[in-house]
């Protein structure tokens, strides 16, 4: 487990423009040293503001967007196209903007797709797509993505692994489906703390003042069960983006 490295921002907007340029700082680096990057998005206003302020950064040019593999840490299990959906939110905050390989595009299934409203087999499917992926020097069932995001929520969640749910005890799969969250949609598909773990950096992003007392939590010692933030990090590093108000609970010791 890494310790946890806080960095604290003036405002979610100047948060979301940092956290953009540490990212393309980052996949360039991966690209330049492997030939290729990949990146877990996450949903929310804090992950849709930062892929905004990449799509709005001079130097977003630099990272060759063909080379670069986009994955989902969760997803609201809605038809294809709804607004609600993560895909379709970040396809309108940038992925529409900038030369992708629809090949390398991974996202989770719709409800009104092949699985005809399952959410047990979309998650089963996305296990299989993410085991094709990963190669042989991962040592596991998924990628060894560069860079995870995750959004914090108000009551510690990370993608769709609320407090108490059975998704955030998950000791094995990798992904799962999500019945009964406590916000809607109440049906969801998303990775477990296995998969988030399996990252090589992962950065937990938060901002506002709603987001203060689960940032607190999460990073004073509370369980991964009632705060499944607490149980999200990284193998290599574990980056926790904040602005002032979703810092403003945090002991003294903790703030940078």
């Amino acid at each position: 487990m890494t310790a946890p490295q806080v960095v604290v921002h003036h405002h979610k907007e100047e948060m979301a423009e940092a956290a953009a340029a540490r990212l393309i700082t980052t996949v360039v680096d991966a690209q330049l040293s492997r030939g290729a990057a990949s990146v877990v998005l996450t949903g929310g206003r804090n992950g849709n503001g930062l892929l905004a302020a990449l799509g709005a950064s001079r130097a977003r040019d630099a990272v060759d967007w063909s080379r670069l593999d986009l994955w989902w840490g969760d997803e609201r299990f809605l038809p294809e196209g709804d607004p609600e959906r993560n895909h379709t939110q970040a396809r309108e905050a940038l992925l529409d903007a900038v030369p992708l390989d629809p090949a390398r595009v991974h996202p989770m299934a719709s409800s009104d797709g092949a699985f005809s409203g399952d959410a047990e087999a979309a998650a089963e499917a996305y296990v299989a797509e993410l085991a094709a992926a990963a190669r042989p020097e991962d040592h596991g069932p998924v990628p060894s993505f560069d860079v995870l995001l995750l959004g914090v929520g108000p009551d510690a969640h990370v993608a769709s692994l609320f407090p108490e749910h059975p998704g955030v005890r998950e000791a094995e799969r990798t992904v799962v489906g999500v019945h009964g969250a406590p916000k809607p949609p109440p049906t969801r598909v998303s990775l477990t703390l296995p998969a988030i773990r399996a990252a090589k950096e992962v950065w937990l992003l938060a901002g506002g003042e709603d987001k203060a007392g689960a940032v607190a939590m999460a990073l004073s010692g509370a369980g991964e069960l009632q705060a499944p933030a607490a149980g999200a990090y990284g193998r290599q590093r574990t980056l926790w983006l904040l602005d002032e108000a979703a810092a403003a609970q945090l002991p003294r010791a903790l703030k940078p």
